[in-house]
């Protein structure tokens, strides 16, 4: 029988569609789905899937206000529950002023002539986690993403594309730099007690995504790492230290692999080792070498759910054909309002521990991810 993990609270931001459209991320979005999924499923780590327990905030959602609201939230959960084990997860750009050394988070809502006006600033952003009175805090950024990357193609034409863009960005942004939390951010962050911080990169190492276009490899491997591929047979939990090992390991093989470029996971503690999941729902794993086949197919159903919102009335799609009036950002991947799907059949979270239906539409309209189709 699954156990599950109560005391397990999780915000998950994925900046995704950026109103200013160079900046977009659509990748992103699909890191905290998936994460999102894994943590929910009761086979994996067994998070309760409630809004008391785990929220996730993509594209519009993404703006500065909802994101400390959402830590305001969690500060309220580790109060309420001392057992509390907070996870934060943010996959978007960062930017470092030039200027004053200063570190920002680019949330859905910037304003480019007030950049670091409008931008979540390190200090903010800080601050808030700060006032989480948590003893097992568990922060991951994954930002400096290699922006262009949109969609799935060669792996040559997608570092031709990056450098291009990277170039239109300097330009745009001569101010700022795209770089990896600075140390002084980081060192921030982990002050405090029980605190843990890891960072997708170093330097101005970019943040790749795999040459698949589901995930960013650092979410890719992540993913892994929640169902046991630094865990010993036998284990029932995910502790921080067999996310680092995998992590650590991994992440830079599979860059070179794919690009023969460079990135290099960073971590920093300020804590013992603590538990972040629950592995296979607790209850017991068989070891690696036994289970990465039908991990690896796991990771690649977390990353099919086919109608996904993203704002009011908004629907957005992957392999299918989508008619809408909205821009079309990635490779299926739709942003808008009122967007329509017409004569499709589409899974909602098509993976077997959570499909609740499936939706057969003829024709619809302000379709939201729960809703269900007259048939069912």
């Amino acid at each position: 029988m699954p156990q599950q993990f109560n005391h397990g609270y999780a915000l998950l931001i994925g900046v995704g569609e950026s109103r200013y459209s160079r900046l977009s991320l659509p990748v992103t979005v699909n890191d905290t789905q998936a994460i999102y999924a894994a943590l929910i499923d009761p086979e994996l780590c067994a998070y309760p899937d409630n809004n008391d327990h785990i929220r996730v905030l993509n594209n519009k959602e993404a703006t500065r206000d909802n994101i400390l609201e959402g830590l305001q939230w969690l500060q309220e959960s580790a109060k309420a529950d001392p057992e509390a084990t907070i996870f934060v997860y943010y996959s978007g750009h960062g930017l470092l002023n030039k200027e004053d050394n200063r570190y920002y988070l680019l949330q859905h809502d910037i304003k480019l002539t007030k950049l670091a006006a409008s931008a979540l600033s390190a200090e903010v952003f800080t601050e808030a986690l700060r006032q989480i009175p948590a003893e097992r805090l568990l922060v991951v950024i994954d930002s400096c993403h290699a922006a262009g990357m949109a969609t799935s193609k060669d792996p040559e034409e997608i570092i031709r594309e990056v450098e291009k863009v990277d170039i239109e960005l300097a330009d745009e942004f001569e101010d700022f730099q795209r770089v990896s939390p600075s140390k002084g951010f980081v060192e921030q962050l982990k002050q405090g007690k029980g605190r843990v911080v890891f960072t997708s990169s170093r330097g101005e190492e970019k943040s790749w995504i795999h040459p698949d276009g589901l995930y960013s490899i650092y979410t890719n491997h992540f993913l892994e790492a929640l169902q046991g591929a630094a865990n010993k047979p036998g284990d029932t939990d995910v502790k921080v230290s067999n996310v680092m090992n995998h992590l650590s390991k991994v992440v830079p093989e599979s860059v070179r692999k794919f690009y023969q470029k460079q990135q290099t996971p960073n971590f920093d503690m300020a804590t013992e080792d603590f538990v972040i999941a629950k592995l296979k729902g607790g209850k017991g794993f068989k070891g690696w070498q036994e289970e990465e086949s039908e991990a690896e197919e796991k990771i690649k159903e977390l990353a099919s759910v086919e109608i996904k919102a993203a704002g009011d009335g908004a629907v957005a799609a992957q392999n299918s054909t989508v008619i809408a009036g909205a821009d079309v950002i990635g490779e299926g991947i739709v942003f808008g309002n009122q967007n329509t799907v017409e004569n499709k059949t589409m899974n909602q979270n098509t993976t077997d521990n959570y499909t609740k239906y499936n939706i057969k539409i003829n024709k619809g309209e302000n379709i939201k991810i729960g809703d269900k189709s007259e048939d069912n």
